[in-house]
């Protein structure tokens, strides 16, 4: 006699069927991954140091590609406009959270076309001067934007990069006036600080790191709450005058919205099983990074909560794309 319980359990079973399929079959074919930053930079360094853990666990060829420009929303275009398959996936940072805000005629929507899959690193950005700059210090790089309005100026990896909103906010808490100058990348901002063609940078450790190291720049502060990374010798905003100053950049990854949940679960253990490897995780800390095990949705409460932070924050610096 068949039970109503028997019932129940065999359409369980087939309703479960074709989720455990798909993640038996995925993945079938290389994925290709978008970083939309230039090669060297944050997201290109951290990702091409994971890749092959992901791709060990995945059994399956990581194709890394660069579609640079937009503030990362040309890259992050190219993903939202895949089919939800989990073979062409973003790999973003925290421009991510401020590019829809000021990049105008957008095709897509940022809140709605994306699924989170996993943060990979947390990484402060990196407030550094070039070499004969008068000032060593916070206190000391305020007073002379102070005194001389609008001839202070800053490098980032470009319009709404996670610098870019870090010297708006540090400007807006400062009451000083800070000229942006977008880059490209990280490392272009780095190399025209060098030649000492710009005043300042905020930018990651990974991309600043050398100049500090061999006196081509100094380390003014950390912009993350608390001191972290190879830079930590460097104090934090926050601890130089300006409490509760934190502006912490991450790197993630991200799937088409709509993408079939064992997908996801598959990408973000790959992305664990890259995270907690002893030599992946020594390699990245070597770049300013600490790696992240979270999950699926604890990446995405964090992108909804620092989502409206970021909100706020342009709203009230006036920061637009240029």
């Amino acid at each position: 006699m068949v039970t109503r319980r028997t019932m129940l359990a065999a359409g369980g079973l087939a309703l479960a069927a074709p989720r455990i399929a798909v993640a038996q079959a995925y993945p079938s074919r290389p994925i290709r991954i978008i970083t939309p930053y230039s090669p060297g930079g944050q997201s290109d360094s951290v990702i091409r140091l994971m890749q092959p853990k992901m791709s060990e666990f995945l059994g399956q060829s990581l194709v890394i590609e660069n579609r640079t420009g937009a503030g990362g929303t040309i890259g992050a275009g190219v993903v939202a406009g895949a089919p939800p398959d989990g073979y062409t996936l973003l790999f973003e940072s925290f421009s991510f959270l401020i590019a829809p805000l000021i990049v105008r005629g957008l095709t897509f929507d940022y809140e709605t076309a994306f699924a989170p899959i996993g943060q990979a690193v947390a990484a402060p950005y990196v407030l550094a001067v070039k070499r004969d700059f008068p000032a060593r210090d916070l206190a000391g790089f305020v007073r002379v934007a102070r005194e001389a309005p609008g001839t202070v100026n800053y490098g980032t990896p470009g319009v709404g990069s996670p610098g870019h909103l870090a010297g708006a906010l540090l400007a807006m808490r400062a009451g000083v006036r800070l000229e942006h100058v977008p880059y490209r990348g990280g490392q272009d901002a780095a190399r025209d600080l060098a030649a000492g063609s710009i005043t300042a940078v905020i930018i990651t450790a990974n991309s600043i790191k050398p100049l500090i190291d061999d006196g081509r720049a100094h380390g003014i502060a950390l912009t993350s709450a608390e001191r972290r990374g190879t830079l930590a010798s460097l104090p934090t905003i926050a601890e130089s005058g300006f409490p509760g100053y934190d502006i912490t950049s991450w790197n993630g990854l991200f799937g088409r919205s709509g993408t079939p949940e064992p997908v996801i679960a598959r990408l973000a253990g790959a992305l664990h099983h890259a995270a907690t490897d002893p030599v992946t995780r020594d390699r990245l800390a070597l770049t300013g990074n600490d790696a992240v095990t979270d999950t699926p949705a604890e990446f995405a409460a964090r992108v909804i909560r620092e989502r409206e932070v970021v909100k706020t924050i342009v709203r009230d610096s006036g920061i637009t794309a240029q």
